[in-house]
């Protein structure tokens, strides 16, 4: 694949010293702007498209809008948006953190990192904010912001009894273990892509109906599906997972990569999920994405118009930094 063309995301200084320009995990299109996220804090980006670039960036602090579990500080790790109906929704990875080990540490301090498995609640979340616009809101009219957190009640918890997940709630997510990469919205149908777990070259995707609490209307809750509170499909990509979802006529795009900590393969592949649960062997190959040797993860996607796609990148190479505070995006247009 080669990009039809690159386009530069520009971040004010702030971001920057976040690293958030180097660490996207989320893209969105809305009309001539994107809204963004990076994996290391508990915000959400918009940046407006002006004279060939995106710029002009404004951050919207998701505590200034919900009651995040751990507070408005800890990072959130948020690697899906979805956008629709006036709607902006943010996925957390929901994923448990094993500490990573550093060149140079001593052998000691190296297998005490290596043992250390972190659960950061503030990744348990998905979020629904309404806007104003392209303006993200606590209220608007009868609409509330309103997020699904909480032992017990988020997303990976009610899992514990799910015969494929439930085994790996408790391994963290570069390991194989549960791991959430991406949201999207079909109509009224809500699906969260898995970068892990894996089963057997299988990936998995959910499909979930949240909806507002009727005894408080800043909380969500998940409508039974068949009695389940998500129902399952299963996707074989070749032992990828997923890395990221957009909605496309009526179809998902599926960004592919591995679950493990390496570099590729990376792919494109379009899906058109059923009504029942689907165990699907041939997901539609649409296209190789390129990747780099340590660098130039594609994290995120999301269509522009019908036929082009916007691919965002985590730890981005040295030639996709600008020199005034920007990162290159790659644009390709589907086959």
């Amino acid at each position: 694949m080669l990009a039809e063309r690159r386009v530069e995301l520009r971040f004010h200084v702030t971001s920057r010293d976040a690293r958030t320009h180097t660490n996207l995990s989320a893209v969105r299109s809305d009309g001539a702007s994107l809204w963004l996220a990076g994996d290391e804090t508990a915000t959400v980006e918009h940046l407006t498209l002006r004279e060939g670039r995106y710029d002009d960036q404004r951050t919207y602090a998701l505590a200034d809008f919900v009651d995040l579990p751990a507070g408005p500080e800890d990072e959130a790790d948020i690697e899906g948006l979805a956008r629709a109906d006036g709607w902006l929704w943010a996925i957390g990875s929901h994923s448990l953190k094993r500490k990573r080990a550093k060149r140079g540490h001593p052998v000691d301090k190296t297998r005490r990192r290596l043992g250390s498995v972190v659960r950061e609640e503030n990744r348990y979340i998905l979020v629904r904010l309404p806007l104003a616009g392209s303006v993200p809101v606590r209220t608007d009219g009868g609409r509330t912001a309103a997020i699904l957190s909480g032992r017990g009640r988020n997303l990976a918890d009610l899992m514990a009894d799910d015969p494929h997940l439930a085994p790996f709630l408790k391994i963290p997510s570069k390991d194989n273990g549960l791991d959430v990469e991406g949201i999207a919205l079909l109509g009224d149908r809500m699906f969260v892509g898995l970068r892990g777990p894996v089963l057997r070259g299988w990936a998995v995707l959910l499909e979930i109906r949240p909806e507002t609490d009727p005894r408080r209307p800043d909380r969500l809750l998940l409508a039974p599906i068949d009695g389940e509170p998500y129902r399952t499909h299963f996707l074989n990509l070749g032992g990828l997972g997923i890395r990221d979802l957009c909605p496309h006529r009526g179809h998902l795009m599926i960004l592919a990569g591995p679950t493990m900590d390496l570099d590729g393969p990376v792919r494109l592949l379009r899906w058109s999920p059923g009504h029942t649960p689907s165990v699907e062997h041939d997901p539609e190959l649409v296209m190789d994405l390129p990747h780099g040797d340590g660098d130039d993860h594609a994290e995120g996607i999301t269509m522009l118009d019908d036929e082009r796609l916007l691919v965002v990148y985590d730890s981005p190479s040295a030639a996709r930094l600008t020199p005034e505070g920007g990162v290159l995006a790659d644009i390709v247009r589907l086959i």
